[in-house]
């Protein structure tokens, strides 16, 4: 069967081998995932699920009792006291860009404390020039980078004593960057330190790729608000659209007045049918979350052996999905990608090529076979095109499905067709 699909003996080898050395790994995984599905089922019986729960509203929106549940029970799961989970949240980047403008105002300061978030926010923070960035409306950012994958504590605490600052904001992934992901631990330690000296700020957290990594979320160590898109981790590959803002009542209120209209804020907005989409989706999103951690420590494993840098190393700490592999030179990275595309259910007959992508200055290559436009908690790999040549692999619905993929990559990479 492999044959069928382009994939030699020799990759299958390498791959069999790999797997049997690393089994013991995936039974941590799937503690996790055991754990965080008794957080979900919780929360589904707390407010008693029913199927009244997935009926459609319209037009405005008013007195969406499926709505209401939805939220609350994304508030239980992850932590929060309130929850914002709409359709009409397009991408990450919006409800980043919702929470953002909902929380500052003119003359306020957003300080980011692990160095320069995603580039689709450089325009919406003002880094790069738009006439609708939040520069434009007189808000200030500044910057404190990491001390390599470590939070430079002294520079924090010195700058966030004067209180001043309106909004911390912690980008837990790495995005392009070549830093590792920040930790629960780490991110635990760090609001710790600052409030001790600051009560004051909001500490807003992208948690985007993160959910259900670890068991413990940003809001249940201390974090006011967490933000993050359904075509990740938590829609479990069903969702295909939306976003979530989760946090405490009064900044998720900001939110909703924010995504709507003052006055009417999260009472009105359509669900449209999502209701069910949105539940099921975080239904699965333990065990899928599982499927793709396992995929990158395959994909991380091999790779190494093939002599090529990669973070995390399959054995290390993770805390999002995301699984970078550097390759030194575009041919090999351009090679893995098209193969993650060839071993896709959707498009597998195209081949992916570097591309101008909107809200990025370099070129970028993006091999996604998936169901959702876009959907990152399915198999991809993308990165830009520029030097070291790092691939940002990412999903993997079944573990099974991951494997194939990567298996795909790695004949078309390393043996050819």
């Amino acid at each position: 069967m492999y044959e069928k699909i382009g994939i030699k003996a020799e990759t299958e080898q390498l791959i069999n081998k790999t797997e049997k050395e690393i089994k013991p790994i995936f039974e941590e995984i799937e503690e996790i995932a055991q754990y965080n599905s008794l957080k979900v089922i919780n929360a589904f019986q707390k407010y008693r699920l029913s199927e009244l729960h997935f009926t459609s509203t319209t037009g405005y929106g008013y007195d969406d009792i499926g709505r209401e549940c939805v939220e609350n029970i994304f508030a239980e799961v992850l932590g929060g006291q309130d929850a914002l989970v709409r359709t009409q949240i397009v991408s990450g980047t919006h409800a980043l860009t919702i929470a953002l403008f909902a929380l500052l105002r003119p003359n306020n300061t957003i300080l980011s404390i692990a160095g320069k978030p995603y580039d689709t926010l450089d325009t919406v923070i003002g880094i790069r020039e738009n006439v609708s960035s939040l520069k434009s409306f007189g808000v200030k950012y500044e910057q404190i980078d990491l001390k390599g994958s470590n939070f430079d504590t002294e520079k924090i605490i010195e700058r966030v004593s004067k209180k001043d600052i309106k909004v911390i904001h912690i980008q837990r992934s790495r995005g392009y960057a070549l830093r590792e992901t920040i930790s629960i631990e780490q991110l635990k330690n760090i609001i710790q330190e600052i409030r001790k000296i600051n009560n004051e700020a909001i500490i807003m957290i992208d948690n985007c790729y993160c959910e259900f990594v670890e068991k413990d979320t940003p809001l249940e160590i201390g974090a006011d608000i967490i933000v993050g898109s359904l075509i990740k981790n938590l829609g479990g590959g069903i969702a295909t659209n939306g976003g979530y803002i989760v946090g405490k009542k009064e900044l998720v209120e900001l939110a909703g007045e924010r995504l709507t209209s003052p006055g009417q804020g999260k009472e009105v907005g359509p669900t449209n049918g999502a209701n069910k989409m949105f539940l099921q989706g975080l239904y699965f999103a333990p065990s899928v979350v599982a499927s793709s951690l396992k995929t990158a420590i395959l994909a991380s494993a091999v790779l190494e052996k093939m002599g090529y840098k990669v973070s995390p190393r399959f054995n290390s700490h993770r805390s999002d999905i995301v699984q970078t592999i550097e390759f030194g030179n575009p041919d090999d990275m351009i090679k893995y990608c098209k193969g993650i595309q060839f071993g896709s259910a959707i498009n597998a007959h195209c081949a992916p090529e570097p591309s101008d992508m909107p809200g990025y200055s370099d070129k970028i290559i993006m091999a996604s076979g998936s169901f959702t436009q876009g959907s990152s908690i399915e198999l991809s790999c993308d990165g830009p095109i520029r030097p070291p040549y790092i691939a940002f692999m990412q999903g993997g619905l079944t573990y099974e499905y991951g494997r194939i993929g990567v298996m795909r990559a790695i004949q078309e990479m390393k043996f050819g067709k």
